[in-house]
Order: C-alpha cells, then sequence, then structure tokens
C-alpha cells in the first residue's frame, strides 16, 4: 500500500506541530507538503530537516491543490479551522483538524456538513481522550464501580495562564473565548465519561486580572510566550508583555445540563500558582476524583463513607516520556489507522462540535447577562454518519 502523504498546514513549531512531525508512523506515512505563511519557519523546517523531500509552500489552497497529500493536519489559528477545513474535505483530503473544531456552532455544523457530503474523513484533535488519568476514570465508571453518574465537578488551574494573554489567544474575534480554546478539552471529558451532551448552559465570567497590568506589548511587538513557562512569572498583577487589546475572559464558570439528566460544574481560571486539571464524577454508589493530570499521579475511588482523605481505592499511574502524558502518539496513530483502515477512532467529530457548543453558549451567556442558553441539536443524518464511522452507504 502507498504511503499516505500528510500535508502539514501551520509549521510554526508550535507543540501541536511538533505533535504531527514527531510522531506520525514512518512506515505508512510521509512529509509530502508543509505550509507557513511564515518564511522563517519553512526555512527552520527545511534546515531540520534536510533528507525532507517535503514540497514547502506558503499558501495552503497551493498545499490542497497538491496531488501528493492524502491527508491534511490543519494546526493554524483558531480563527481559521472552518475555512481551512471545509475546503480540504472539499478538495477530498482526510483532515486532522486541531481543537477547538471551529469558533461558533453554526462553524463546527458547517464542517460536520461538508464531511457528510463529500465523504471525506475528518478527525478532530481531542488528544485528552487517549490521556491515562482520562482513560482510567472512564474504565472505573463503566465498570459500574460508583453507580450512575448523576454529579460533575471541575477545575481547571492554570499557571501559565499568562501566555493565552500574549497573543491572539487574547482577543474574542480571534479566539471567542478559553472556553473554546482551552476549555474545548474539559468540556469533552465531561460529556465522554458522563455519557451525555450538553443541552442548556450558564456561564459567567470576568476579565479581572490580566486587564489590570501594564508594560503591554507595542503594536507589532512579538509576544514572548516561552516566559510564561517559567516559575519567576509571578505575580499575576505585575506580568509585563500581554497583548494590548487583550478582552477575553481571564476566569470562566459554566453549569451544564446533559441530556441523560447529569448536571455539569467547569471552572477556569489563568491566573493561578498552581496547574492542574481536576476532575471529580459523583455516582449513586461512590465518585472517583484524579489527583494530578499527567504524569505520576493518582486516581481516588471511595465507595464507603469516610474521610475525603481516606479513599477505597488508589490507583497510581506512571509518567511517560511522550507528550502530553503519553496521548500525544495515541492520537496521531489514531488518525492514521482511521485514514488507512477505517478502524473508528475514540474522538468524535459530533463531540468536538458539541465541546465547541457548549464553549460558545457559555461565553454568549456570561457577556449577556448570565441567561440560560440551550444548545442546538445535531441533525439526525449528521449524527447517523459519524456514529457509524463515517462510511458511504
Amino acid at each position: 500500500m502507498k504511503k499516505t502523504g500528510i500535508g502539514l498546514i501551520g509549521a510554526d513549531f508550535s507543540l501541536r506541530a511538533a505533535l504531527i512531525e514527531k510522531n506520525y508512523p514512518r512506515d505508512t506515512a510521509e512529509m509530502s507538503a508543509v505550509c507557513d505563511r511564515n518564511p522563517a519557519m519553512l526555512e527552520r523546517y527545511r534546515e531540520e530537516h534536510p533528507d525532507s523531500r517535503a514540497y514547502l509552500c506558503s499558501d495552503w489552497k497551493e498545499l490542497l491543490a497538491n496531488p501528493d497529500v492524502d491527508a491534511v493536519c490543519i494546526m493554524v489559528r483558531d480563527q481559521y479551522h472552518e475555512e481551512i477545513a471545509v475546503a480540504a474535505l472539499e478538495a477530498g483530503k482526510a483532515v486532522y483538524l486541531e481543537k477547538p473544531m471551529a469558533l461558533s456552532v453554526e462553524g463546527c455544523d458547517r464542517i460536520l456538513e461538508t464531511a457528510w457530503r463529500t465523504g471525506s474523513k475528518l478527525f478532530i484533535g481531542h488528544n485528552m481522550r487517549y490521556v491515562p488519568s482520562i482513560l482510567k476514570m472512564k474504565e472505573i465508571i463503566d465498570s459500574g464501580l460508583i453507580g450512575e453518574i448523576q454529579s460533575v465537578w471541575v477545575r481547571h488551574f492554570i499557571n501559565y495562564g499568562s501566555c493565552y494573554f500574549r497573543h491572539w489567544c487574547a482577543r474574542r474575534e480571534t479566539c471567542n473565548g478559553l472556553l473554546l480554546q482551552k476549555g474545548a478539552h474539559d468540556i469533552d471529558v465531561i460529556h465522554w465519561l458522563s455519557g451525555g451532551y450538553t443541552t442548556r448552559v450558564v456561564g459567567m465570567g470576568r476579565l479581572s486580572v490580566y486587564n489590570r497590568t501594564t508594560g503591554r506589548l507595542a503594536p507589532g511587538e512579538a509576544p514572548d510566550r516561552k516566559i510564561s513557562w517559567d516559575p519567576g512569572c509571578w505575580p499575576p498583577l505585575e506580568l509585563k508583555g500581554l497583548d494590548p487589546d487583550l478582552n477575553v475572559e481571564d476566569h470562566n464558570m459554566m453549569l451544564m445540563q446533559l441530556d441523560n439528566g447529569v448536571q455539569a460544574s467547569y471552572e477556569q481560571c489563568m491566573y493561578t500558582p498552581d496547574a492542574e486539571r481536576n476532575y471529580t464524577f459523583i455516582g449513586t454508589r461512590g465518585r472517583v476524583e484524579n489527583i494530578g493530570d499527567f504524569g505520576d499521579c493518582r486516581i481516588h475511588v471511595w465507595t464507603r463513607r469516610g474521610s475525603r482523605s481516606e479513599p477505597d481505592i488508589i490507583y497510581h499511574l506512571k509518567a511517560t516520556d511522550e507528550g502530553h502524558g503519553g496521548s500525544d502518539p495515541e492520537i496521531v496513530n489514531a488518525f492514521f489507522d482511521f485514514v488507512r483502515t477505517g478502524k473508528n477512532p475514540v474522538v468524535s467529530p459530533v463531540a468536538a462540535r458539541n465541546a465547541v457548543a457548549a464553549g460558545a453558549m457559555a461565553h454568549y451567556s456570561m457577556r449577556h447577562g448570565n441567561i440560560p442558553m440551550d444548545i442546538p441539536p445535531v441533525r439526525s443524518e449528521l449524527l447517523e454518519y459519524f456514529a457509524d464511522g463515517q462510511k458511504r452507504n
């Protein structure tokens, strides 16, 4: 079988671009074309891959027209996801689309409709579905150990949050809000482990800290994103070099009513001193909670009355050298298995759409007096098509 030709759109060597470059299966796939509008990134790619035969270009439309490209990996800013994904699907390419799927419900539905109409394969980069801590909690929930899930509480502490306020992620017009850019992962995990999708949401949030900083970037000045990962990048009110026009909320909260009766809350804060995704799923016979999310972490389970400090069962998960808790190679391999053999992955375009829908509607709610917002459903034909593994009859 011919190797699958990969087209990488967005080669700025971010974590997402490196995800594909590092992990694609060399025995069954090859990099056929690389696109980036920044000439320096293309030059850097050529320097770091001197033996690569990949065609380099600055126009993604040129890449899509390349007959050597079978599968496209879209790793660009969120605001361009919809346009490029639709064009790639129309061109007959299999698509790996980084989350969030789009900036709006309408944008996501347009992508789903295009994939359904063209038959081109669509895969969304929700790598949290391959993280060991999440998989362990799902295993526990699916076993029935803690009974039927009724309530979910999720808190996301982010001590590197200022990196989102140094560039395009800081502005509503280019990312909508951080419940999409950052929270789409967590909303998807809530849906997946709870076994349902949000039908109604209420959001609250504010820009309360980073808007009070001084020493902002000058127009055209390049941000230093790496500084946000330095432990010395503290305290939040004293940070310099943030985006001059930032206007997205730096903490977000949402209440979610799921279609199966489960109720969930999600809280996200971009200026905490610590960092962790903390999930709690509460059932009719107990609850499960993660202590740590990537690397060395523990899963605590309570099935009897007692102290919170004394769970009945503790699972110890060990760290791996692979990115994002070991999920990166797993999700890339799942994509290529899907493209080459049709093996249905655990990630779902419909689920990705519903994660965006919940986050987008929560942002609308918080910006319009915290009003309840109903989530528009996905058309039945699309539900059936994607549930069946995107197979043409």
